[in-house]
């Protein structure tokens, strides 16, 4: 907790703009130099285990707009992205966090994929938006939000948290809906931010190239379920279901089609780039 609160404070200063003295940096300093150390380096060559994760799930129905709710379009997603990996990739394992309309806490979702050892881990979500004009989809990996609109997406799916019996022991003490505290998630995964990147580029460049969907870029924002996950992490707003046509995207066969295809396309260049191999894609 000791270091948790220095954080607090450091962030709160960010907030607030006092940098008049060095002595401020101190123990953000500190800090990231034991981060950083606690993290290993990522020195694996190879995509063996890929774990996905369907957003929310059970007494948790994420957005919901005419009619649809993301833990059902989420799950869809995320079960067909599986199975065309399996097919696609023979040598990778595919984990799921669920395969039901069951809730699973932001904790064990990263519990799966450390305690699996996997070498991605794969969030699938959908957006939402006041403004119902706003469409297309937007990956994230975990870092400072540049844009209060990034803080806005974290806020939104970080909040499942207060569902979670003792969620501020669990998560040190974490807020869902304090800016701070989000400045302090972004510190971690700093070990596998380029990797991450780098796949949510692919994927955001897949989107618009086969024409899915228009895409809102790759992003950096705090979310929990990448805070403790121990290898390259991202999250996929795959749509806005705030948006009439997005919506008609996300919840149709033929829409979660083209988004799975063209993640699966991502996944393949990306296992490409990492293992220095070519992987033959079907284009069915």
């Amino acid at each position: 907790m000791k270091i948790y609160n220095s954080l607090l404070r450091f962030a709160k200063l960010i907030n607030i703009g006092k940098f008049a003295k060095i002595e401020n940096f101190m123990p953000i300093l500190v800090l990231l130099i034991s981060i950083n150390a606690a993290l290993p380096a990522l020195n694996k060559r190879q995509i063996k285990t890929i774990v996905i994760d369907a957003g929310h799930g059970g007494h948790d129905p994420g957005c919901q707009y005419g009619g649809a709710k993301e833990k059902e379009v989420t799950l869809k997603i995320a079960l067909e992205l599986g199975k065309k990996i399996s097919e696609e990739l023979s040598d990778v394992k595919v984990i799921f966090t669920r395969k039901t309309d069951e809730f699973v806490t932001l904790w064990d979702r990263a519990n799966i994929a450390n305690r699996n050892q996997a070498d991605l881990f794969i969030s699938i979500h959908c957006n939402a938006n006041k403004n119902t004009e706003v469409s297309g989809t937007e990956t994230f990996a975990m870092g400072l939000h540049k844009a209060e609109s990034n803080l806005e997406v974290s806020i939104r799916e970080n909040d499942v948290i207060l569902m979670e019996k003792n969620y501020e022991e669990r998560y040190e003490g974490f807020d869902p809906n304090s800016p701070e505290t989000h400045i302090i998630l972004s510190l971690h995964q700093n070990a596998y931010l380029d990797k991450s990147i780098d796949l949510a580029s692919r994927i955001e460049k897949y989107f618009v190239k086969n024409k899915v969907n228009s895409s809102r870029g790759v992003k950096q924002a705090g979310f929990v379920v990448l805070w403790k996950t121990k290898m390259p992490s991202i999250l996929i707003e795959t749509g806005f279901l705030s948006n009439k046509n997005d919506r008609i995207l996300l919840t149709s066969d033929e829409g979660v089609d083209k988004i799975t295809d063209n993640i699966k396309y991502s996944l393949v260049d990306f296992k490409q780039s990492i293992e220095n191999v070519q992987v033959k894609v079907s284009n069915d």
